[in-house]
């Protein structure tokens, strides 16, 4: 748990991303809709793609980048990238 300002840090969650992926399930909405924060969450952790807003789901540079780290990360991918051959 932590307070809804925190949440929103943007700095204070990029550490926490860059430490543990999974914290963006923490993150306040707008974060979870950040490239780079998403970014670098789906580096540590190719999992946190499922905390990522939807957009950035269907974003095919970022979600091989979470499949590198993490080739069940596809699950959270969009449905037309879940096809795609190439992740």
């Amino acid at each position: 748990y932590a307070p809804e300002p925190l949440k929103a840090a943007r700095q204070l969650v990029i550490e926490a991303v860059c430490q543990n992926g999974g914290a963006l399930a923490y993150a306040a909405e707008p974060l979870k809709a950040d490239r780079e924060l998403v970014t670098e969450a789906v580096r540590q952790n190719g999992g946190a793609l499922a905390y990522a807003a939807e957009p950035l789901k269907a974003d095919r540079e970022l979600v091989m980048e979470a499949v590198r780290q993490n080739g069940r990360a596809l699950a959270f991918a969009a449905e037309p990238l879940k096809a795609d051959r190439e992740l």
